[in-house]
Parts: structure tokens; C-alpha cells; sequence
């Protein structure tokens, strides 16, 4: 196999009210044709956060956005460009991170969720600096990840969104309380 030089082509996903930021290392090349994120149609990532939220599995990018905005869940990569040989991440090489501020400065990110261990690896080398929100490293939901099943998977990610998820469900029920008085 041959590397190629790739640049990451499609934007983030995330708004102000985002709190949970997932970070993939890099777009396979399955999702570089579709232009979204965990575009591989083995690929667990939409089947976990449906799971997690007890909704219908999204099948438009439209509605995957929508799903992830409603959750306040925010979705980026770490790299921006690099080397890389197909969708192999252990062929990565030659990376430019993406800048985390773009999200990080213009929303309320209570926590930052690595979706696997590489993903993990390249944000601690390239992206992470002190003061940041907390750093969690999830199993991968990549079809490569055998050993986790679905339902495992999904409960280890709900596990730990659990405490950014009551933090949202609380600022919820106070927003809807400030509405409903004021």
C-alpha cells in the first residue's frame, strides 16, 4: 500500500451549547467519500449514541447532526491532514492537528472523549495543553474493535457520559424553570 497525503474536508460538529466533545483520530476513507463522520457502515459510532439516548439509529447526515446538537455532543478529529495509507491509523504519519480552541473558545465543553486509544495518543502528543476539560479515553466503536460487542460498548460510553449527561438534564430542567417564571 501507498500513503497519500489527506486533508481533512468536512467541519465539525458542534454549536455553543455543545458539552461533550468526541474526538476521532482521522476520517477512514469511507467517510471521507460520504463527507461525515463514521461513514463505515460497520462502524458502531451511530449505533452507540442512538443506544445511549434510546432514539431511532439516524440515517441522513441531517439527521445525525440534529441527534448529536440535541444531546449537546460535539464531533471532530484530531488530525487535520497527515500521511496516512487507506483508513489505517497505525499508518498514520506526518500530522497537523486540528486546533481544539476553534471548539473549545466557542463552546461549553465540560468534557473531551477520545474514541479509541489511538485517537487518545495523538490528542495527548499534538493537542493537549493545561487547562483543558477533562480527557477520557473510550473503547473504538471501529469494526476493527472485536472484543467489545455493541451492547458493551454502548453502556462503557454511557457510563461515562453519565455525569456530563445529569449536568445537561440539570441545566434543562433549570432553563424550562426560568422559562416557565419569568
Amino acid at each position: 500500500m501507498e500513503y497519500t497525503h489527506v486533508k481533512h474536508t468536512f467541519l465539525p460538529v458542534y454549536n455553543e451549547e455543545s458539552r461533550i466533545l468526541i474526538l476521532g483520530s482521522f476520517p477512514s476513507v469511507k467517510s471521507r467519500e460520504n463527507q461525515f463522520y463514521y461513514g463505515h457502515p460497520q462502524n458502531r459510532f451511530w449505533k452507540v449514541i442512538a443506544g445511549i439516548f434510546k432514539e431511532p439509529l439516524p440515517q441522513t447526515i441531517d439527521e445525525k447532526k440534529d441527534l448529536l446538537l440535541r444531546h449537546r455532543i460535539a464531533v471532530w478529529d484530531v488530525i487535520d491532514s497527515c500521511d496516512i495509507v487507506g483508513s489505517s491509523d497505525s499508518s498514520i504519519r506526518n500530522v497537523v492537528p486540528n486546533d481544539m480552541n476553534l471548539i473549545l473558545s466557542n463552546a461549553k465543553i465540560q468534557g473531551i472523549f477520545a474514541n479509541g486509544g489511538k485517537a487518545h495518543q495523538l490528542f495527548v502528543k499534538y493537542c493537549h495543553k493545561e487547562g483543558m476539560p477533562p480527557l477520557g479515553k473510550l473503547p473504538s466503536t471501529s469494526p476493527a474493535n472485536a472484543a467489545w460487542n455493541l451492547e458493551r460498548l454502548t453502556a462503557e460510553w454511557k457510563t461515562a457520559f453519565e455525569t456530563y449527561l445529569e449536568i445537561t438534564e440539570q441545566e434543562k430542567t433549570f432553563e424550562k424553570r426560568r422559562n416557565d417564571n419569568g
